[in-house]
């Protein structure tokens, strides 16, 4: 997350409520906003386990992607 409370957090790990006030009140516009609203869902639906196999790959950043 690149800003607010849980700035440095992967959105995969953003709690609930967080996830849920932004749909409320609206994501941002972009990409962000378009994660930030797919997470929301998988989170919504419980799906959370769909993203454990990514969990085991090593992080990678924006900046390392040539």
């Amino acid at each position: 997350m690149p800003f607010g409370k849980y700035k440095g957090r992967l959105i995969a790990d953003l709690p609930g409520h967080y996830l849920n006030w932004f749909a409320r009140e609206g994501f941002p516009k972009g990409e962000l906003g378009g994660l930030l609203a797919l997470m929301q869902e998988i989170d919504h639906n419980g799906l959370g386990a769909l993203l454990d196999p990514l969990r085991t790959r090593p992080r990678q950043s924006f900046k390392d992607k040539g």
